[in-house]
């Protein structure tokens, strides 16, 4: 199983005072630690006029800075907004090439269709297309990257024959995945031959529902691109810390944070009658996990099912339990609105990776 970290760049107010520097310098530091001590990934969404909540509109200048700075993790899109009002599909395959080739071939490239009424309603999209226009981009992006010359003539956008350059490193062109935050996405993604990245937390249960069915599809997929990309992410919390109470007196508050800049958004479903943005729906880790609470400690400090909150020994029984529904990456988020000093986020990614990711990488090897 493979370990990754995942950004949104929430930022607290008040936002002046050189806040939003301080948060991208940390995200920059903590990338350069996570790619010394081994991580896998390093995930970074777009996202447009969500105050607190994400920072992160320009994904792909965040990514360039990572791939600079660092020489063995991997870069990926989490993920680029495949909606024409914001992005055109030649700009959205050119930008990613670009990073492709500066970072040596290690980018992954997500797509996504944007969740939320600010942004849609911000670029006026109307979300009633945003699934159409998705489709058209993942069936066109991976023709621009492998074919010398490319034309089409769509829904969401026409163009002559034209070169589309520069071409990524990576033959036939970097693993494509598709976010999934409600129920059915990761059908979408199955059917397309797209790796499934979870971008919303959920139960063991949810999970394993959504994993079985998606592996059943992906196995007699139609391919958009020149590869399928069979893997499934998972979205996760880490703080990592000797003592399991101390672990949850900061991680917990942090994951509560998040949950609270997350629960201010103002998602389409809410503001727009569509059927084409159904209700999330997702199944949150609760308090109560699979094991008894008097056989979980985590259950104990009140730390929710399935969380990457504690000492290294419940760590590494979380994830195995991750391990054991067929989940090939767990990304975490490692702080929210600022919440954990920067000296203590760096310590639990070194800790993790000393007592936790051993213990993975000693059974794939």
């Amino acid at each position: 199983m493979k370990f990754g970290i995942f950004y949104e760049l929430s930022v607290p107010r008040p936002f002046g005072g050189g806040i939003e520097k301080t948060v991208y310098d940390n995200a920059l530091e903590q990338i350069r630690v996570a790619d010394e001590v081994g991580f896998d990934t390093v995930w970074a969404v777009e996202h447009h006029f969500l105050e607190e909540y994400s920072h992160c509109s320009a994904p792909e200048l965040f990514l360039t800075a990572a791939a600079m700075c660092t020489s063995r993790i991997r870069v990926g899109h989490g993920a680029v907004v495949c909606v024409p009002e914001m992005n055109h599909p030649v700009r959205v395959a050119e930008r990613a090439a670009v990073l492709d080739i500066l970072s040596g071939g290690r980018l992954e490239f997500g797509t996504a269709r944007s969740s939320t009424w600010t942004e849609l309603a911000g670029f006026e999209a109307d979300p009633d297309t945003t699934k159409k226009t998705w489709d058209e981009f993942v069936r066109t992006i991976p023709g621009m990257w492998m074919e010398e010359r490319f034309s089409h003539d769509g829904v969401c956008f026409s163009m002559p024959e034209r070169a589309v350059l520069p071409k990524p490193v990576q033959d036939p062109h970097p693993p494509m995945w598709v976010t999934v935050t409600s129920p059915g996405t990761e059908l979408d993604a199955a059917e397309r031959g797209l790796g499934s990245l979870g971008v919303a937390t959920a139960s063991f249960e949810e999970q394993e529902r959504r994993l079985t069915e998606y592996r059943r599809r992906i196995r007699n997929c139609d391919p958009v691109g020149g590869a399928v990309n069979d893997q499934v992410a998972t979205l996760n919390f880490l703080y990592c810390d000797p003592d399991i109470d101390e672990a949850a007196r900061l991680g917990v508050p942090m994951l509560g944070a998040f949950n609270v800049a997350n629960a201010h958004l103002l998602f389409t479903r809410e503001a727009y009658p569509t059927r084409a943005y159904g209700l999330l729906a997702n199944l949150a880790p609760g308090r109560r996990g699979r094991r008894a609470k008097e056989d979980n400690p985590g259950a104990r400090a009140g730390i929710p099912e399935g969380m990457a909150i504690g000492d290294p020994h419940h760590l590494v029984r979380v994830m195995k339990e991750w391990e054991s529904l067929g989940v090939d990456q767990v990304n975490f988020l490692l702080n929210a609105m600022e919440m954990i000093p920067q000296e203590q986020v760096l310590a639990s990614l070194r800790l993790f990776a000393a007592e936790v990711m051993p213990q993975f990488r000693r059974e794939a090897a």
